[in-house]
């Protein structure tokens, strides 16, 4: 027998809400409006990254003054010269050429054989940097990468491939346990891997029974779901939240949780991405894991 469980039950504290998470895009610890209270947890968030507008309370005098030659250099294209550039910003000269120095043997500022300063290459190549993370990922798997580094967590994408679910791209991360099946090609146990009932949930019910009833509902861990109507109730529950999970049910220890990205008219076409962490990171970060993988979802569909 299965334990049937309601939306919201599960054996173990600090589990997510199955009702589904709000739709609305998570806070991303903006200064809160006036007459406004701040979000929960707004405070340390303030504490740890200052506003903007707020000076910090300790700064490094020899960066400020880098910058600030830098900016100089950057406002005359034809060059400037180091006592100009001392006068300028108000810097002795030893200061001065003890900075300027440091920038070119870094390559962020030239210096000519009239002694004229100018931008270096290296302020081209940390453009170029910013203007790609400006545009985002321009394929799925940078993406997957990115995701992955800013995470820790291994990422996956999924799709039918001849009617089963598989998985056809993964990018392991350093914080989730290493589940050796998990690999490109995996087509097993769809009812006990979050990817899986992804998929399984964009099927009609009798092509789901049918498919099922074909490839079996074998126990993976004691958490496996083994039976139709206990798999039926587990995707309607997450189907209101349109993230599903499975915690423990294919690798003890193991949580997984996946968003539909692309449906499509044909299972071939429908696409699911993602992530695996440790059971207990799923259980206790459930609601920014649920928006960042709705967002997920968004930025993934131009890019398959």
């Amino acid at each position: 027998m299965v334990e049937q469980r309601r939306p919201g039950d599960e054996p173990q504290g600090g589990v997510p809400n199955y009702k589904g998470a709000p739709r609305t895009r998570a806070s991303r610890n903006r200064p809160a409006p006036p007459d406004r209270k701040p979000a929960k947890g707004a405070a340390s968030a303030a504490s740890a990254f200052p506003s903007p507008q707020a000076e910090p309370t300790k700064m490094i005098q020899s960066v400020q003054r880098a910058l600030r030659i830098m900016e100089l250099v950057g406002n005359h294209p034809s060059g400037v010269t180091a006592p100009r550039i001392a006068f300028e910003c108000g810097l002795n000269r030893a200061t001065a050429y003890n900075l300027l120095r440091t920038l070119v043997y870094e390559n962020y500022l030239r210096r000519d054989e009239n002694g004229r300063y100018t931008l270096g290459l290296e302020v081209s190549d940390r453009y170029s940097e910013l203007t790609r993370a400006i545009a985002g990922p321009s394929t799925c798997g940078e993406f997957m990468r990115r995701m992955s580094n800013e995470t820790g967590y291994s990422t996956f994408i999924a799709r039918f491939v001849e009617g089963r679910p598989a998985v056809t791209d993964v990018i392991e991360g350093h914080r989730s346990p290493h589940v050796e099946d998990l690999i490109v090609g995996f087509d097993d146990g769809a009812h006990a891997t979050a990817l899986g009932k992804a998929l399984l949930a964009t099927l009609q019910p009798h092509d789901r029974a049918s498919f099922l009833k074909s490839a079996g509902m074998r126990p993976f861990t004691r958490r496996t779901l083994v039976e139709p109507d206990a798999l039926e109730y587990d995707l309607a529950v997450y189907g209101e939240s349109g993230v599903y999970a499975e915690m423990g049910q294919f690798r003890e220890g193991v949580g997984c949780a996946g968003v539909v990205v692309r449906e499509g008219d044909a299972p071939g076409e429908r696409i699911v991405f993602a992530v695996a962490l440790p059971l207990e990171e799923i259980r206790t970060s459930w609601p920014l894991l649920t928006q960042r993988l709705r967002d997920a979802a968004v930025e993934l569909q131009p890019l398959l």
